[in-house]
């Protein structure tokens, strides 16, 4: 194998639990991705944020550094203040 996408690939056609937790570490990221690029987008500081939203910058900083899964109310609220949608569609 010679780039990290082969390795998940195959990875994902061995182990199926592992293919799950993959699956879901990316769905994540991009998630977490989007929120970054909006946040900055519109100019705020994590801190701005984190005060719009009534929590901690720290909280901020280890949701965008991915250090910690947030639950899908802080997610909302996040995304609310942020002007974005979180939207559930079938695979």
């Amino acid at each position: 194998m010679k780039t990290w996408d082969e390795y998940k690939e195959h990875v994902k056609q061995i182990d199926a639990v592992a293919k799950e937790d993959i699956e879901e570490a990316e769905a994540l990221s991009m998630i977490i991705t989007e929120m970054i690029k909006q946040r900055k987008a519109l100019g705020w500081s994590q801190r701005e944020l984190a005060q719009m939203c009534e929590m901690p910058q720290s909280s901020i900083a280890r949701i965008e550094a991915q250090t910690t899964t947030p639950n899908i109310s802080t997610l909302l609220r996040i995304f609310n203040k942020l002007g974005l949608r979180l939207s559930v569609t079938y695979k």
